[in-house]
């Protein structure tokens, strides 16, 4: 007999984060709200793991959440000979090395106790994760790392004809998608990342459904459209809006000086007034374009928090930040800039009050937390979804986009350039006012009857009733 509505048994769910910042920290979020509603979590963790700073957040994850359970997950060397990847970037070769190794999960997630009720699987694994679902019988959801805006584009990729002379591609019930907001590999149908979208897309449909950090009322448009399910000739399954995600808690031993060195710095300025610089954990521009917004940071004349990277892989970043910004920069700015190298805990930068806008990539997490804090965003994409979400930034109203910087590396943007864009969103009025709106919706989506809270508790309850029907 099933269990009532009362005492339903807590599911037990596992996850799977892919390769890179951007997949790990979503998952990690998710895994502590999920617990914190009484669910049996294992997070699963391919092994080993690329960047530095994805080790160093699992080991904090961890410490600071002993009933999570890690579940280690060994995966073979990449064999080049065996498997033609048409890239070098790290990330992807990680993610194909995980989707071709999903089988041999299967004997370490059947062992679990108690069993397992669901797996939550990363969207660049689902194709291999929904052939492991099924041969274990366990129903699946898919986490997309993304706007809602980039799925349509995703969910519309096996009907789309790039190679058209049309600037456009239309995505119904949706404005269309400029073809030059598109990432290039998508305009080769052998690339690595074209050809591994059109798969998992196509394997969608065997979820049970798709969990997206966003808010309805930041992507109502686009949650709309793809819960109509007319973006796919296959129906997609539903679309989970539970954004924007809290960041997980912390105790307090794992705070780095580091960190309470730039609170500190930030607590000296005046509410507003800090421009907080950051191009994401996967970025490394040129030291000539690095020197150019140096120029444009000193030329705006407005307090900055600038962290930078050298290298694509931070545990290969060698290269000191003086050499970066070439000679006198941190000398010259000191009394109103700090430019770091490394991790910073980004969400902290931009809770904080003296932060009065953000020059971003654009990643799907930085345009959340931007948005859960009522920050305006300059925004500066640089590859893969980023004009997307650039897009969507945008038409929300929380920041401003210059097109005509193109794609990351496509051009020397000047010094002048930045400065006065940096100038022209620091003293803009109307922007700031609208990002405080945007961050009081955020917030109201995850109180009492918010979008986000209900569309959680909603799932949770339609996985305890998969639990209590599969013991019953």
């Amino acid at each position: 007999m099933a269990n009532s509505d009362n005492h339903r048994t807590p599911p037990h769910i596992a996850l799977l984060p892919s390769a890179g910042m951007g997949h790990l920290m979503p998952f990690l979020r998710l895994a502590a709200i999920l617990s914190s509603h009484n669910c049996t979590i294992t997070l699963i963790t391919p092994t080993p793991i690329v960047s530095a700073a994805e080790s160093t957040h699992l080991t904090t994850f961890f410490s600071s959440h002993p009933h999570i359970r890690r579940l280690h997950f060994p995966i073979p060397p990449f064999d080049s000979s065996s498997t033609p990847i048409n890239t070098d970037d790290p990330f992807f070769i990680r993610w194909s090395q995980i989707s071709q190794s999903l089988p041999l999960l299967s004997p370490l997630l059947s062992s679990l106790s108690p069993p397992l009720s669901v797996i939550l699987s990363d969207f660049s694994a689902s194709m291999s994760f929904s052939q492991l679902a099924d041969h274990l019988s366990i129903p699946y959801y898919v986490v997309f790392c993304s706007s809602a805006r980039f799925l349509s584009l995703f969910a519309s990729l096996p009907s789309l004809n790039l190679g058209g002379i049309e600037d456009y591609v239309e995505i119904p019930d949706l404005p269309p998608l400029p073809k030059s907001s598109l990432p290039p590999p998508l305009f080769n149908p052998n690339h690595f990342f074209t050809s591994s979208a059109i798969s998992n897309i196509q394997s969608i449909p065997k979820a049970k459904g798709m969990f997206l950090n966003t808010f309805e009322e930041f992507e109502s448009e686009a949650i709309t459209a793809l819960n109509n399910a007319r973006v796919l000739s296959m129906k997609l399954p539903h679309v989970i809006p539970i954004g924007p995600l809290e960041p997980f808690n912390v105790e307090n031993g794992e705070k780095s000086k580091k960190g309470s060195d730039y609170l500190m710095w930030l607590d000296g300025q005046s509410d507003g007034s800090v421009l907080y610089v950051s191009f994401g954990s996967r970025t490394a521009m040129s030291k000539e374009q690095i020197r150019e917004i140096g120029d444009g940071l000193e030329r705006s004349g407005c307090a900055f928090f600038w962290v930078l990277k050298g290298s694509k892989v931070d545990s290969e970043d060698k290269v000191e930040i003086e050499e970066l910004l070439g000679d006198g920069f941190m000398e010259r700015t000191k009394s109103r800039g700090v430019a770091v190298k490394g991790w910073v805990e980004q969400e902290e930068i931009l809770s904080h009050p003296a932060i009065g806008g953000f020059v971003s990539h654009c990643g799907w997490n930085s345009v959340m937390e931007a948005a859960r804090h009522g920050v305006p965003v300059l925004a500066w994409p640089l590859h893969g979804d980023q004009k997307v979400n650039a897009e969507v930034v945008e038409k929300a109203g929380l920041g401003m986009w210059v097109r005509e910087w193109g794609w990351g590396g496509e051009r020397l943007v000047r010094g002048e350039e930045v400065g006065d864009k940096v100038r022209e969103m620091m003293s803009d009025e109307k922007l700031r006012r609208r990002g405080r709106e945007i961050g009081e919706e955020a917030r109201k989506a995850w109180e009492g009857s918010g979008s986000s809270l209900r569309a959680l508790m909603e799932a949770i309850d339609e996985l305890k009733h998969t639990n209590s029907a599969a013991i019953s």
